[in-house]
Order: structure tokens, then sequence, then C-alpha cells
């Protein structure tokens, strides 16, 4: 009898712990990726259902501090900077809070994105940005609270926040022409100074064509003439002196050395010397 006895009770147990039981969440979490020009923006939220019941007015009152779904706060992230209502606002992440209204919703976005639905405190200081827009009526009810990105242009897109019977938008900008101006004016300029000396070293150090790699590393010393760096310096010496340049060697190091002592760079002040030893320059 107690064998039997202590079999079910070790049945038991097993079950007990072994046992995960998943069942659908009330308000099933959504996320979502949409990219505005060349911004990326996500959002991660709740969606409650209505059920039968009234939303705004009786769920959720006017005038009051909404998460904007359920559970965790709704939050927005954006991976560049981005405008609201002509404000420049940082990449990041934020929490999207609401305040509905009969005729007009504030809509608001709170740089505390941690906080399990409403903060316990508001803090006026935390509100990145707040405009206020038009709660629209629309011909049929949403069952399920849905934010969807609508009116997508190359630079704005609509937050678009639906349930019971409403609608609102909320518009934001990203700098798409900005960034793209930028690209184009660095694309016409042709290759930077870091391009030359990363493809000058890459030579060098792959064996590959050294008189090319002279020719980067030239130019590279020659674009930043004006605030010389010891390390790049330090290559156009060993570049020249693969290159079989013994002259343009030595000038090099000695260059690099005078700006790494500046720097007071210990490590780039003894490969020179040893260098400029090698080369009989010391």
């Amino acid at each position: 009898m107690k064998k039997i006895i202590l079999s079910l009770f070790v049945a038991a147990f097993a079950f007990s712990t072994n046992a995960q039981i998943k069942t659908p969440a009330p308000s099933p979490a959504q996320k979502i990726v949409q990219t505005v020009g060349l911004t990326d923006v996500t959002v991660e939220y709740s969606r409650p259902s209505m059920k039968g019941r009234k939303i705004f007015g009786g769920l959720e009152d006017y005038g009051k501090v909404w998460r904007t779904g359920a559970n965790a706060n709704t939050t927005l992230t954006f991976s560049t900077d981005f405008m609201v209502d002509g404000n420049t606002l940082k990449a990041g992440t934020y929490a999207l809070y609401t305040i509905p209204g009969e005729k007009t919703w504030d809509v608001m976005l709170y740089t505390d994105a941690t906080n399990w639905g409403a903060p316990a405190k508001w803090d006026e200081a935390k509100v990145a940005a707040k405009v206020t827009v038009d709660a629209i009526e629309i011909p049929m009810n949403i069952e399920t609270f849905t934010i969807s990105f609508d009116d997508l242009t190359n630079n704005s897109a609509v937050l678009g926040i639906m349930w019971e019977n409403v609608y609102v938008p909320f518009e934001f900008k990203t700098p798409t022409e900005e960034m793209v101006s930028k690209q184009i004016t660095a694309l016409m300029a042709g290759p930077s100074a870091q391009d030359m000396y990363a493809s000058a070293v890459y030579y060098l150090e792959a064996g590959k064509d050294i008189k090319q790699a002279q020719t980067w590393i030239d130019k590279a010393v020659a674009m930043t003439a004006d605030a010389p760096k010891f390390w790049y310096l330090r290559q156009q010496s060993l570049i020249h002196a693969k290159a079989g340049n013994k002259k343009g060697a030595i000038a090099a190091a000695k260059e690099s050395l005078k700006h790494a002592e500046i720097a007071k760079n210990d490590g780039y002040i003894k490969m020179n010397k040893e260098s400029l030893k090698e080369w009989g320059a010391m």
C-alpha cells in the first residue's frame, strides 16, 4: 500500500511541475515595424476588445490619461530623429499616452517608456511632445483596439488609433530629405579621408598594389593636413617604405612621431622611433 501511495504522489508531483497550460491572452500583443522614408518606426502594444462594453466615456473615461492599449504602456520606437508638430525629437523609444475626449484627443509621447499602464505619478517634464487632434467618428465599430500606419509618404506618416467607432490620427514626420541630401553631397564629394586611409591600409596588409596604396594614403594625409593624424602618418611611412621610397617613409615617420608626442601616445612614439632607427634616421 505504501508503494502505491508513493507512486501516486510522485505522478501527481510530476504532473504539477511539468504541466504548462497556455491559454489565449485577453489582450493579445502586437508589434509592427513600418519604414517611413529612411526611418524605421516600431509600435508595440496590447489589443483589448470591446466585448459588448461602452469604451470611450465608459470603460475609458474622458479627460483621463490612458495607456492607449492594455497591459504595459504602448511604445513607439524611432530609428532616427523625427518631428511632431514642428518640433524635433531624438531617436529612441517613447510611451504613447492619450487623453480621450468627445471631440478631440490629446496625444502624448512620454520619455519614460517602462510603465505598466499609466505612470503612478505623471511627470510633465517627461512629456516630449503633446498634440491635440480631432476624434473622427467612423460608421462602424472596431471590435479590437487597433493601431495602424496610414497616409505614408517619403517624409511622414499618420499613426491611426482606432477602437469602438473612433479614429484618431497622429501625424509625425521624418528627416528623409535631409538624410538623402547628405548622402548625395557625400557621394558627389568623393571618398573621404577615412575611406582613402582604410583602403590604403587594406592594400598594404593584403599585399596588393602598393603603388595604389601609396596614392590613397598620400591623399588621406593631404585631406587631413589641417589636423594631422599620427596614425595616418604612421601607415604612410610603412606604405612608402614598402614601395621603396625610404626618404618619404622617414619624413612621414618623423611627422607621425611629432604628433604622437603631442598626443602623448606612447605606443606610436615607440613604433616610430623603432622604424626611424631601422631606416638609419635616428
